[in-house]
């Protein structure tokens, strides 16, 4: 990489970004957990959830729109129901107090759920979801985002991007995992096009008249549409109800409402399943580990690709060569370490 300015490892870079958000303002234990999830995205080449995220996360904190210093708080009352209340902080610290007691308890019950109110969230799920297979669990993940989203035959936001992660655990190597927005593409890369000054793909928005538009700028002060026409919009409607009605927190609309702009990351609830393969196999013949690993063959055989794969391969060569951080992007963490809250508007 001609303009390649630094590399750094995956625990170099994830100090890097801890120290920008302490300076911004967050406490240690909100910094450290962002700043892994941060980094990972940028390992695993996900660019659209990598260090390009840091400035949004500072620009939230200098609008007073979320807790710097917040301590999520487990309930669990014994149940297959575990709740954190995140107290208006971002998320990933939320999880990490919550993951452990949730595993735990999918493999007492078999099927266990974690309820996170009150977060703030701006992440991919798969790292949650990747936490979970690590311990022998199968995962979902799921949560609204605010309004951005029109729904299949519509012409104004009203979904959010509302993303589903799924992990199932492998003997060996990395887990099956997938994560995906119900909207056609995730909000980070319209505004990476943005960035870019590239035109969107045919059918993936619309503009505040509801027209079709391959402006990425039209595209964000319109709406965004659903993947898969009518299904992703049934789809995103059930992540609405399971992850904002069901546990009590806003849907994508409120959460709009509430913020006032799609500037800022967005303030609602996150709903994470967990279970346990051998507690639901128990007594019948077979492994469904080794079941899942003849599917697994059986795709690949046919030369199909499993979701993840090149983020893994990603994650491998970062681990060979370490994270490469282009001349633009090691300026603009030290821009944000320089400045702090001031670098961002």
């Amino acid at each position: 990489m001609a303009d390649t300015a630094t590399i750094l490892d995956f625990d170099a870079l994830a100090l890097r970004i801890g120290a920008i958000l302490r300076r911004g303002g967050l406490s240690a234990l909100h910094a450290e957990a962002l700043a892994r999830v941060i980094a990972a995205g940028e390992r695993d080449g996900a660019k659209s959830h990598g260090i390009y995220r840091i400035e949004g996360c500072l620009r939230t904190l200098k609008a007073g729109k979320v807790s710097p210093d917040a301590v999520p708080e487990l309930v669990d009352e014994g149940a297959g129901v575990i709740r954190v209340l995140a107290g208006g902080a971002f998320s990933p610290a939320a999880f990490a107090l919550g993951a452990p007691r949730l595993a735990e308890r999918a493999r007492d019950l078999g099927f266990a759920a974690l309820a996170i109110n009150d977060c703030v969230h701006f992440s991919a799920l798969w790292p949650e979801v990747e936490a979970l297979a690590a311990e022998g669990l199968a995962a979902l993940a799921l949560c609204p985002s605010y309004a951005t989203v029109a729904p299949a035959g519509g012409t104004r936001p009203l979904l959010g991007t509302n993303p589903v992660a799924f992990a199932w655990p492998r003997p060996a190597g990395h887990p099956y995992v997938f994560d995906f927005a119900t909207s056609v593409a995730a909000r980070g890369e319209i505004e990476l096009h943005r960035r870019a000054g590239r035109p969107l793909p045919e059918g993936w928005a619309i503009d505040s008249a509801g027209a079709p538009t391959t402006d990425p700028a039209a595209a964000l002060s319109g709406a965004m549409l659903p993947f898969g026409a009518h299904k992703g919009s049934a789809i995103a409607t059930m992540v609405e109800l399971l992850a904002g009605a069901m546990i009590g927190d806003l849907t994508s609309q409120g959460a709009l409402d509430a913020l006032g702009t799609t500037a800022l990351a967005p303030r609602h609830g996150e709903l994470i399943l967990a279970f346990c393969p051998k507690r639901f196999a128990a007594g019948r013949p077979g492994d469904p580990l080794a079941a899942g690993e003849h599917l697994f063959a059986a795709i690949v055989g046919q030369g199909a690709r499993l979701p993840s794969q090149r983020r893994f391969q990603a994650r491998d060569r970062s681990a060979r060569e370490g994270i490469a951080l282009s001349a633009d992007e090691a300026a603009m963490l030290d821009r944000l370490e320089a400045l702090g809250l001031e670098a961002v508007d």
